[in-house]
């Protein structure tokens, strides 16, 4: 699609679901105003609707200015492996048995840990979890960081600002928190062969200063919640978290997730095995909670939308990636992070040849640090939105408040990546 006429007009669409993401709270706010199209204006609403949507407007378009084949050649010439390796990831990691083994670890270390265990099972949730995801990818760790933190912080009667600076810290977290290893990060996961950085690479050169970069922004945030957090309820055996079970359930659930992790970049393998754990399910059923498919279906919508609509931006953003110097590359990565996936940032930087080692250093560092910053810039944060959102007002989440919240963790971030 090199038609100057076809690159405007995606450049146009992609601009409008920029927009429509931070005017998404106001959406909601018609919908209450106007009852008689409430349901629309809901719809429009929904931030992980958003991309998905002008997606679609999108191939129309194509098939209005090109032509209906070529509409077709392009949605179908997409890779969407990462949408569907999100829904299948965040389905499996909600589920009962591995939700309820990993949050018996974190309180069984919240009870010994020398502060009040509500104190540490928030910090545990933002600092602990967010540097798993190097171990069980990103987009689990924020699954089951959203599931954990829900009742503790993101609670009605706590303020917007501090739930806010929590959202902001834990997408920030989970960014920077992939980046101790090589597979679970999908900005590295776009460079890692290319530029043959291996897991020991990514520890040594990234993964340590991200980690004290993680570990300052939960202990700051926490810092903050301390007044408004919460003792957990006590646990019942018909609480569908609390309920006990059986070892082997859980062995089945942590297998089958561990063989998606192995085989995320293979969909004909990680569907199989989410088929075969969707009939586990079925035919334990006495131990599963209701599985999250419909926040997970969400979720892969708009990220498979950010694919479409992404994939024609490269006639613009490549030129911005290839004339930067590395410390103009590492803010200017920092602020494109911002209206564009870091790991298609990324993907566009391993196609310039010729890259020095500290341009590609600074283009990850930029990009990581900034997957905090809005919805979009980190492919697991609308799994975060749509676990959290019914936590803030309207049950919606503000772009504008996000992007407020995050500005401090990400400096942190950006610091740390920058001047260790």
């Amino acid at each position: 699609m090199s038609d100057p006429t076809i690159q405007w007009i995606a450049a146009t669409l992609f601009g409008i679901a920029l927009v429509h993401t931070f005017a998404a709270k106001q959406f909601e706010r018609l919908s209450h105003r106007y009852p008689r199209h409430a349901g629309l204006f809901h719809l429009l609403g929904e931030i992980e609707v958003v991309f998905g949507f002008w997606a679609i407007v999108l191939i129309v378009a194509l098939a209005l200015f090109a032509s209906g084949p070529q509409a077709l050649e392009y949605a179908e010439s997409r890779n969407y492996t990462e949408p569907l390796f999100v829904f299948v990831v965040m389905v499996m990691a909600a589920s009962r048995p591995v939700l309820r083994t990993v949050m018996s670890l974190v309180n069984v270390t919240a009870r010994v840990v020398p502060v009040p265990t509500p104190l540490a099972t928030a910090w545990l949730g933002l600092a602990a979890v967010p540097l798993f995801g190097s171990l069980i990818t990103e987009p689990a760790a924020m699954t089951i960081a959203a599931l954990m933190l829900a009742p503790q912080i993101f609670r009605r009667d706590v303020p917007e600002g501090v739930k806010y600076l929590a959202l902001g810290v834990l997408f920030v977290n989970v960014s920077i928190g992939g980046t101790l290893t090589s597979y679970a990060a999908p900005p590295v996961l776009m460079v890692a062969a290319t530029w043959q950085w291996d897991s020991h690479f990514m520890l040594m050169n990234f993964g340590w200063k991200s980690a004290l970069a993680v570990l300052v922004n939960a202990s700051l945030a926490t810092f903050m919640l301390r007044r408004h957090l919460k003792p957990a309820p006590p646990a019942h055996e018909d609480d569908p978290v609390e309920a006990r079970v059986p070892f082997t359930v859980v062995a089945v659930h942590l297998l089958l997730l561990a063989g998606v992790v192995l085989f995320a970049h293979h969909p004909v393998i990680f569907l199989g095995l989410f088929l075969m754990f969707m009939g586990y399910t079925q035919a334990y059923a006495t131990h599963q909670s209701p599985l999250i498919l419909k926040e997970a279906l969400l979720v892969g919508f708009f990220l498979a939308g950010l694919v479409v609509l992404g994939g024609m931006q490269q006639w613009w953003l490549q030129p911005i990636v290839s004339g930067l110097e590395p410390l103009a590359l590492f803010f200017g990565a920092l602020g494109l992070t911002a209206v564009t996936d870091n790991a298609a940032l990324t993907y566009l930087g391993s196609l310039i040849e010729g890259m020095s080692d500290q341009a590609k250093y600074m283009l990850m560092a930029g990009a990581v640090a900034g997957g905090g910053l809005t919805v979009i810039a980190n492919a697991p944060n609308p799994a975060g939105v749509a676990l959290l959102k019914r936590g803030f007002s309207d049950e919606t989440i503000s772009a504008g408040g996000l992007l407020l919240g995050a500005l401090g963790p990400t400096a942190v971030a950006a610091a740390a990546l920058l001047l260790l």
